[in-house]
């Protein structure tokens, strides 16, 4: 390897580093709470995105339906909006892409149920109109965006906001936002001596 492709990666870690630090830690924290609101009531959590973004909110699903959830008598409802390959190519083809989430949600969303959008610019028409929808119904809604944040940023009742115009990194630092929150929940409902890490080991000898 050239000493310039040694120089782009070193850059582009610093990067990632850099915005991670300039994240609002308190924006995490209040999802934390967001979730384990939820989480006690009994409600559902719905999550999505566009392209990558979809990619990471269908990660995220599998996450907590299986590895948060796994052992606990009480479990996490939660539900990727991307996975429904029928829904989305029926909605998108006879009505509009951008209905593809917020016509889902009219099937199943209630009040006090938790609404997830990722854009990276915050500008996604589907998951504006799936907040709008979410209002609607008093469902509280957490927006993960990057760029200046865009209009979910404000529409949002806790937003994650990534401060950089990059949408590499953004989509980055949105996974490692989940896998804290993942890492963290997983502690608080299992006890303080909890590790994620020793958790699945101990499965797998």
């Amino acid at each position: 390897m050239n000493k310039s492709d040694t120089n782009f990666i070193d850059t582009y870690f610093d990067t990632v580093i850099q915005t991670l630090k300039r994240i609002d830690s308190s924006s995490i924290s209040s999802t934390t709470d967001a979730f384990l609101e939820c989480y006690k009531k009994g409600k559902t959590i719905y999550i999505f995105g566009n392209g990558g973004s979809g990619a990471t909110a269908s990660h995220v699903a599998g996450d907590f339906v299986k590895g948060v959830s796994y052992g606990l008598e009480k479990r996490f409802r939660m539900i990727c909006l991307n996975d429904n390959y029928s829904a989305l190519a029926a909605i998108s083809n006879d009505l509009s892409f951008d209905e593809i989430f917020v016509e889902q949600l009219k099937n199943f969303l209630n009040e006090d149920d938790l609404v997830i959008g990722l854009s990276g610019s915050g500008n996604s028409k589907n998951v504006v109109k799936a907040f709008e929808f979410a209002k609607t119904k008093n469902a509280k809604t957490i927006a993960l965006c990057g760029f200046s944040g865009g209009k979910i940023k404000m529409m949002a009742d806790i937003a994650i906001h990534i401060p950089i115009a990059n949408m590499e990194v953004t989509e980055d630092i949105h996974l490692i936002v989940f896998h804290t929150l993942k890492h963290e929940l997983t502690k608080l409902l299992r006890g303080s001596n909890a590790s994620m890490g020793s958790q699945y080991d101990e499965r797998v000898k």
